[in-house]
């Protein structure tokens, strides 16, 4: 068995729905067991980005926003999209500004992340941001956010005790937290 051949046949493929933002396709597959059925996949056109945020006092950034396809209220990072295709960065930088109104001049790529990989292609870029200004924050019409600007380690214990829930905050912060653990970030 070779781990990179893919074991799925398709059959047939109609698209079911689509808008700006997403393709939902449905596939007509054989699966590894040999047995048929149906396989969806949502598409994603726009790449996600979210941003750690560290000031020079350790002190980090979430974004606080009701999430209609949830039905609750979720505190994150500065996170959102980009077209596939433009450079993930430049949307980073974008959402960080419209988000918190801040400017970053030293940016690393923390990780990438498949976000949920039975049902979507979507992918997210995760970054560090430090060395900040502070300005005007310039939020789309469709959010109303509240920023909370708090020490990192608050950060992690709402990671920690189910407080923070959107994947790509968790993932971001526990990284930022292990890069401190290991002493690349002081």
């Amino acid at each position: 068995m070779n781990p990179e051949e893919n074991p799925w046949k398709t059959i047939a493929s109609k698209s079911i729905y689509e808008n700006p933002w997403i393709q939902l396709t449905e596939f007509d597959v054989i699966n590894p067991g040999g047995g048929t059925g149906i396989y969806g996949k949502v598409h994603f056109k726009n790449r996600a980005v979210g941003v750690m945020v560290l000031d020079e006092h350790h002190n980090t950034y979430l974004v606080g926003q009701y999430r209609y396809t949830l039905e609750a209220y979720s505190w994150e990072i500065p996170e959102g999209g980009g077209p596939v295709g433009t450079d993930p960065l430049d949307s980073a930088k974008r959402e960080l500004l419209e988000e918190t109104g801040l400017v970053a001049k030293q940016w690393d790529q923390l990780l990438e992340m498949h976000l949920s990989n039975s049902v979507s292609d979507e992918l997210a870029i995760l970054y560090l941001a430090t060395d900040l200004t502070q300005y005007q924050a310039e939020p789309e019409e469709t959010e109303q956010l509240q920023i909370k600007k708090l020490p990192f380690e608050e950060a992690y214990q709402m990671v920690m005790n189910g407080e923070i829930k959107d994947s790509m905050s968790v993932a971001a912060i526990q990284k930022t937290k292990l890069l401190f653990l290991e002493g690349k970030l002081k």
